[in-house]
């Protein structure tokens, strides 16, 4: 095993463009040495990236930019990110326990896209794009293409995770994540659902965005959801019927922490909590 130690993004780049093949890249290490010592990885390169500064900033303009390794402490945290991301704070404080989330990287969790992912569905409603880095250029993916299936995504061997672009909820949206588990913290998430509603000035859904995740290879979008409560707003059936369009829209499968009925069982549920805090949250800005 070899353990090499990038002190800048062109560092990593050029030695990925020779080493990629072999190469796994860790930040905070979280997930991959997990499953190292289990023997599910094998790499015979360790390319640690922890240290590059570029890579850990938060920029704020139309977009917001997450460097790739801005840590779940700081999603968590941040005032700003909790104005312009409500659910994605709310999310990346559920990653494990501080210890986890001070190291825990924003990257890490994209690409290592585990099926329970608690920072894609927020990323995934706020129209997220993935930039990766190669020495032949820049390449830009929508974070819903680049989960491929469990634990694939689509990086290329000499590419680099380097940051994470999504769009702020606005002034007239509310959105949420709400996480259903099997204690109160600490705890993979059984069924994660985020939600953002956009609304117009009567009250009604202009937009509507639901993503999930632990009920499929991948976390996802819901499209068909989506369109029930875009269409019929959310009034008491619209909500009803967006539910159960959901249930039959996922894909769960038995695991140690749930059954794949339970999972159907209480996605309705945890839609309508969604819709309903969604409402709350944009009434407090001044609409819906």
């Amino acid at each position: 095993m070899e353990f090499r130690r990038a002190t800048s993004e062109e560092q990593a780049l050029d030695w990925l463009a020779g080493e990629g093949e072999r190469a796994c890249v860790i930040a905070g290490g979280t997930d991959a040495m997990m499953q190292y010592a289990r023997g599910e990885l094998s790499p015979s390169l360790f390319l640690y990236i922890g240290t590059v500064a570029s890579m850990g900033a938060v920029q704020d303009s139309a977009m917001s930019r997450f460097g790739a390794l801005v840590t779940h402490r700081v999603l968590a945290r941040s005032p700003e990110i909790a104005r312009r991301h409500p659910a994605l704070a709310e999310a990346a404080a559920t990653v494990g326990g501080w210890q986890t989330q001070s190291v825990g990287t924003l990257g890490g969790n994209l690409c290592n896209a585990s099926p329970a992912a608690d920072t894609a569905p927020p990323l995934l409603v706020a129209d997220a794009v993935v930039e990766l880095k190669s020495v032949r250029g820049i390449r830009r993916v929508p974070l819903q293409d680049f989960f491929v299936g469990r634990r694939n995504v689509d990086r290329r061997p000499d590419e680099l995770v380097t940051a994470i672009e999504a769009v702020p909820v606005g002034r007239s949206a509310g959105e949420v994540y709400l996480k259903v588990g099997r204690r109160g913290a600490m705890i993979v998430a059984v069924v994660g659902l985020a939600m953002r509603l956009v609304f117009d000035d009567e009250g009604g859904v202009r937009d509507a965005r639901v993503a999930v995740c632990s009920v499929a290879p991948a976390p996802a979008r819901a499209y068909a959801a989506e369109r029930v409560l875009a269409e019929g707003g959310t009034s008491e059936e619209a909500v009803r019927k967006a539910g159960e369009v959901l249930r039959d829209e996922v894909s769960p499968i038995d695991d140690s922490r749930a059954t794949a009925a339970y999972r159907r069982l209480i996605l309705p549920g945890l839609l309508q909590r969604a819709v309903a805090c969604c409402r709350t949250r944009a009434c407090e800005k001044g609409s819906a």
